[in-house]
């Protein structure tokens, strides 16, 4: 399969013959990237994500490694992904950012198939990553079976960056070649009539995301159904309960009906986070799947003016996910709130600290309201 990178290519200029494919000769090469303001917008946005992306999940790895308390399965998990966030911030953004700056691909043909083999090998394995723990809170709230230990974690995380690996390796030695319009903001898949880029293509984008997302969401349906069943049939035997209780007390005349309400909040909130992480993949990713695949199949779309700006809107949406996920594990995670905090230097701390014993709170598994007598479980 010939190489038709065209990341040297001047705009306006034209390929070789030896190397001339349908795309070279767009007119699009020769118009200009965005305006100023935007540039520096982008700029500064694409900045402030890769400080947050870098920051964030470091926090999160260490807080992992230094922790024998924090190594549970879905923590190790959560770490892997945080260190494949890490990377693409290290070893993908910082290139993006310098190729917004000066509107064109500066790092030459070899080193554009490295960084498009380094994004999408991070990126699925953060993808792969986040169906283990769908599939693991799967397992534990609809078959009830908890079978995923920080061992087997660790075995399907060295599994999962092989696999990744070796569907990604291919972009780094040419197979299939990726074209590099002079305006892009890094290395993406472009217009191409060869049958073989468009089934690479194809399959990268199953694997990355139509897959995993219906696995996904799949599992998180029969999670909400039966948190939805289980709540109803809790409620239906504790009023039967309460009823009989009443009747042995000779309050069935109470004109109040008996309620019982439950806290299921310790039992749900693993899975909200999970719920959430996924939400934002989608949002973030969905649009960059769009539009690989029509940049892949549509000569007009690929040759437009207006690439290089949706390229570059779409791909800042990308990074963000990397810089939203340490920030939802500090929202929600509080053990990874109350690790953050003890490893901030005491100078940033400002509120006082509370000893251990006065910050320990009990939170019942279930709270019981019997017509005005509430009883704690």
């Amino acid at each position: 399969m010939a190489n038709i990178s065209m990341a040297n290519v001047s705009p306006g200029s034209r390929l070789p013959p030896e190397a001339a494919t349908p795309t070279a000769d767009a007119p699009a090469e020769s118009a200009s990237g965005v305006g100023l303001p935007l540039q520096v917008f982008f700029c500064f946005v694409m900045v402030v994500i890769l400080l947050v992306a870098l920051l964030g999940n470091v926090v999160v790895c260490l807080m992992v490694y230094q922790r024998s308390a924090m190594r549970s399965a879905i923590n190790i998990l959560l770490a892997s992904l945080a260190f494949a966030d890490m990377m693409l911030a290290v070893l993908n953004m910082p290139f993006a950012l310098v190729t917004v700056m000066t509107t064109k691909w500066i790092f030459g043909d070899a080193f554009c198939r490295v960084s498009a083999m380094l994004f999408w090998f991070f990126v699925m394995e953060g993808v792969a990553i986040l169906l283990i723990i769908s599939i693991d809170r799967f397992l534990i709230i609809v078959q009830k079976q908890d079978k995923l230990s920080p061992q087997r974690a660790k075995v399907l995380i060295v599994v999962t960056w092989g696999l990744t690996f070796v569907f990604s390796f291919p972009l780094a030695v040419g197979s299939p070649p990726l074209q590099i319009p002079p305006r892009a903001p890094q290395c993406v898949f472009g217009y191409s009539l060869e049958p073989g880029y468009h089934a690479y293509v194809l399959i990268l984008m199953l694997l990355f995301f139509f897959i995993p997302f219906m696995v996904m969401l799949y599992t998180f349906m029969g999670i909400l159904n039966t948190i939805r069943h289980n709540a109803i049939r809790i409620h239906s035997h504790s009023d039967s309960i309460c009823l009989s209780q009443a009747s042995k007390l000779g309050l069935l005349s109470l004109q109040r009906p008996f309620q019982m309400n439950i806290d299921m909040s310790f039992k749900t909130r693993a899975f909200t986070t999970i719920l959430i992480l996924f939400s934002v993949f989608t949002v973030c990713w969905a649009p960059f799947t769009a539009y690989s695949l029509v940049a892949t199949f549509s000569d007009s779309f690929y040759h437009k003016d207006s690439f290089f700006q949706i390229s570059t809107w779409l791909l800042w949406l990308c990074y963000l996910k990397s810089a939203l996920n340490p920030l939802i594990y500090y929202w929600r995670i509080k053990k990874f709130r109350d690790a953050c905090l003890d490893l901030m230097p005491k100078y940033f701390k400002f509120l006082p600290q509370l000893p251990g014993n006065t910050k320990r709170r009990i939170q019942p598994s279930a709270v019981y309201v019997c017509g005005e007598t509430r009883a704690t479980v």
